[in-house]
């Protein structure tokens, strides 16, 4: 049968993670975002997945610099 915390589990830190950041810094539920994305991506005809594309880039590009400067790993 379709176990729901298997797929979850397997797929949510696939996907970037966004979700869960922006959850993080604005104090909600992850999966209520995630619900927010696809109602939008429905409404707005596919740009909300431009713009998360954009946060997954961003949030890439910055743990990416964050490992570089850290001076811990130097």
């Amino acid at each position: 049968m379709f176990d729901e915390e298997k797929v979850r589990k397997i797929v949510e830190p696939k996907i970037f993670g966004v979700c869960d950041y922006l959850g993080e810094k604005m104090g909600i539920s992850s999966s209520i975002i995630r619900l927010y994305f696809i109602y939008i991506t429905f409404i707005a005809f596919w740009s909300p997945i431009l713009v998360y594309v954009f946060i997954a880039f961003w949030i890439n590009i910055k743990n990416y610099i964050q490992e570089k400067v850290n001076p811990l790993l130097s």
